[in-house]
């Protein structure tokens, strides 16, 4: 696996592949989020064979958010799923998965949509009760990681 260059960009090093020293090239992919230009994140980035998924909150693009901690879930997974489609991968490549609610009332609920996206994934997992999240309204935000499989064995 390639190393990531630490020489500044501000050096004349670009994001793109780097021949000297291994560095992968970058993608970063925009969801449309009102977040990420104030706070200045990616909705996801690939670097090589690697996706990570931001922080996803359960946000229509209208700005409405469902109620019900099952359905806010399954928003968060479907932003997440176009994320990794616009990186180039799918659900199927998730191998974790982070998930922080704002009620322990509601991980049955998050649980059941989990389970029924990766019943045949089983990515590491991991849910945690958290004091609040960025938006009053959401009761769950979930994070995901996925690796991209090299046609190599």
């Amino acid at each position: 696996m390639a190393l990531l260059c630490r020489r500044p960009i501000a050096i004349g090093h670009s994001r793109a592949p780097c021949h000297t020293c291994g560095v992968q090239a970058r993608r970063n992919v925009t969801s449309g989020s009102p977040f990420e230009p104030s706070i200045g994140f990616s909705r996801a980035v690939r670097v090589g064979d690697r996706v990570l998924v931001s922080g996803t909150g359960p946000i229509w693009p209208d700005g409405s958010c469902p109620t019900d901690p099952g359905e806010q879930a399954r928003r968060c997974f479907e932003i997440i799923s176009t994320a990794l489609g616009d990186a180039g991968t799918d659900l199927s490549a998730v191998i974790r998965t982070r998930m922080y609610l704002t009620d322990p009332a509601a991980a049955d609920a998050v649980s059941a949509v989990h389970g029924e996206l990766f019943e045949d994934v089983h990515p590491a997992a991991t849910m945690v009760i958290v004091a609040g999240l960025l938006d009053t309204r959401w009761k769950v935000e979930i994070e995901a990681e996925a690796l991209i499989a090299s046609s190599a064995p």
